[in-house]
């Protein structure tokens, strides 16, 4: 049984059909990526799992269960947690009220566990631990990646939505926060990201799907998708 499952997932604006019939399917443990253009549907259909958009048909599965009425924050509390496209950092906190505002999201058993779930934040994003009186607004543009992935991880997620966190970054900052996130895919948390450097997110994740013009044109596993001819022209500029 897939973890999370969309099954004939249309979303609309208005009279527009943003997203158009999408099915797929992400299995525990697995990091599955959604590619295509500008438009093509990806950030739709982020939202659209974490309960921010509504569905004008299909529906969204999670853990065996139909949550497609199911509200935003009852999602995370079942373990749905998104990073946000522009990462969405609150600029006049700091960086550890940030990162609470994630703590916040789903009750902690006892203070050790909150402890605990912190300093795994701090040892993947060291950086963090260094600013985390200084406020969210002054960071780089990398850092508030680091932010807004850190609050998400302070949720403790099933599953991580990521949605384009190398938009708008440095070269080198890309490096360090795509092996960041094979590093968190690797202790066990399930993610579906959203991404158009189509090189690193192809060849680190399990499975694939390409988006166009809001439906699903191909998928298969990330690899073999970064070796087909229709790809690279498409996604990496190589004829």
């Amino acid at each position: 049984m897939p973890l999370l499952e969309l099954k004939d997932l249309t979303v609309s604006y208005g009279r527009i059909e943003a997203v158009r019939g999408i099915s797929l399917t992400v299995e525990e443990g697995e990091l599955v990526t959604l590619i295509g253009a500008n438009g093509a549907g990806k950030t739709t259909t982020m939202r659209a799992i974490s309960g921010i958009r509504p569905l004008s048909r299909g529906s969204v599965w999670f853990d065996g269960r139909d949550i497609s009425r199911m509200k935003a924050h009852e999602r995370v509390l079942a373990g749905i947690v998104q990073a946000p496209e522009g990462r969405g950092v609150f600029p006049g906190m700091t960086v550890l009220e940030n990162l609470e505002m994630g703590a916040y999201a789903r009750t902690f058993k006892t203070r050790a566990e909150h402890d605990e779930t912190l300093a795994a934040v701090y040892a993947l994003f060291p950086r963090l631990q260094e600013r985390r009186t200084q406020v969210g607004g002054t960071l780089s543009g990398g850092e508030q990646q680091m932010l807004a992935i850190g609050r998400a991880l302070m949720a403790r997620p099933r599953l991580l939505l990521l949605d384009e966190p190398s938009m708008g970054l440095a070269p080198m900052m890309i490096q360090t926060i795509f092996r960041t996130v094979t590093e968190i895919n690797s202790t066990g948390t399930t993610i579906l990201l959203v991404e158009q450097n189509a090189q690193q997110a192809l060849s680190r994740s399990d499975r694939a799907y390409i988006l166009e013009t809001g439906e699903v044109v191909s998928t298969g596993p990330g690899k073999e998708l970064l070796a087909d001819p229709a790809v690279k022209q498409a996604y990496l500029g190589v004829a």
